[in-house]
């Protein structure tokens, strides 16, 4: 079996990231996420809390391309970030199979062969319990992470992926982790890859 790469998009508060880097360890392959923004944060000589706010910044596309055809600053910014991006995650595709975690993934790695698009999502009273215990969030802050967080990830994949995370044209599976948990969801992902890709 050759390389293989699995893509993880996720609501804020469903703990994607620790399944992702459960999975990772079931599945004896390297994981990526903040790895990337550190990455490109080299690459760009940015520092990355400037990475992680201008990928999370609200893309007013539509407006802001009315207002300004040809880009803005913030704009401009937020191209160069991804256009790292995008060359550190097919850097890392081209060493070894791997989890990606956001970013676009599926999108770029889309033409690769051995791709499992997936999406973990959770009900809203379940994310914000897990933003709150797991996260040691202040109740108020848990509610709007929520909102601005997935808002701005909805924003950012429609700018450069021309469709939602969690559009099921795209995706091959979603998951409600709060019916499994983090360990659970981590092993049913595992036997769906091993038996996809082994």
């Amino acid at each position: 079996m050759g390389k293989y790469y699995i893509t993880i998009a996720r609501q804020f508060g469903s703990l994607g990231r620790p399944i992702a880097k459960e999975l990772s360890e079931m599945l004896g392959i390297e994981y990526y996420d903040r790895d990337i923004v550190e990455a490109a944060s080299k690459e760009l000589k940015l520092p990355v809390s400037v990475i992680h706010s201008e990928e999370e910044k609200s893309v007013k596309s539509s407006f802001l391309n009315m207002l300004f055809p040809l880009g803005t600053d913030s704009i401009d910014k937020q191209d160069k970030i991804f256009e790292a991006q995008k060359k550190i995650i097919t850097d890392f595709a081209e060493k070894d199979s791997a989890i990606f975690v956001g970013r676009c993934a599926d999108y770029i790695l889309k033409d690769y062969p051995n791709v499992l698009n997936i999406y973990i999502y959770a009900p809203e009273k379940e994310r914000y319990l897990n933003c709150v215990n797991a996260l040691k969030m202040s109740p108020k802050e848990a509610k709007k992470m929520m909102e601005e967080v997935d808002r701005a990830r909805e924003q950012y994949w429609h700018r450069y992926a021309g469709h939602s995370p969690a559009d099921f044209e795209y995706t091959h599976l979603m998951i409600n982790s709060s019916l499994f948990g983090i360990h659970d969801t981590s092993k049913i992902l595992a036997t769906i890859a091993k038996d996809r890709f082994m």
